[in-house]
């Protein structure tokens, strides 16, 4: 019975071990993935959720989507200057570190091969004109120039 309990506690033990220890590849333009998550658990996984999914209503999801303004003009500004983004009480160095991290860890897949990391300079630029009401109407017209996805 000792020995059960034991092997019981050692397998959580173990777990949760693995859990902290988690490790990251290297990413361009992120400093440090860990802080990066850690910033999103506190200041954007409230409205867009653990998994990146957003409620489809006044949290976008990022899953599988959040890269695509990559590929459309004025797309790459337009993420640096949502009110959750420019208006955050983080430095644009953590930020850049962040938005970056995001865009690696929720959308992969269409990151364009020629993607130029967000620096603290130009967070730092973006965050001087956040897009405020206009901020639907903007984020409307980039998902319209935006190519149809195929399944």
């Amino acid at each position: 019975m000792i020995g059960r309990s034991l092997l019981c506690a050692f397998a959580v033990l173990t777990l949760v071990g693995a859990a902290a220890a988690q490790t990251w590849s290297p990413i361009a333009g992120v400093a440090s993935p860990e802080q990066a998550h850690s910033d999103y658990k506190l200041k954007c996984q409230g409205c867009h959720r653990v998994d990146g999914s957003g409620d489809d209503v006044s949290n976008p999801p990022m899953n599988g989507q959040i890269a695509r303004f990559l590929s459309v003009p004025g797309g790459r500004q337009f993420l640096g200057q949502v009110p959750g983004v420019a208006l955050v009480d983080l430095d644009d160095a953590r930020l850049a570190n962040l938005l970056n991290w995001t865009l690696y860890r929720f959308d992969r897949a269409n990151i364009p091969p020629d993607f130029k990391p967000y620096s603290a300079e130009e967070i730092a630029y973006l965050r001087k004109a956040p897009l405020r009401t206009e901020r639907l109407s903007t984020r409307e017209a980039l998902v319209a120039k935006m190519p149809i996805r195929q399944f």
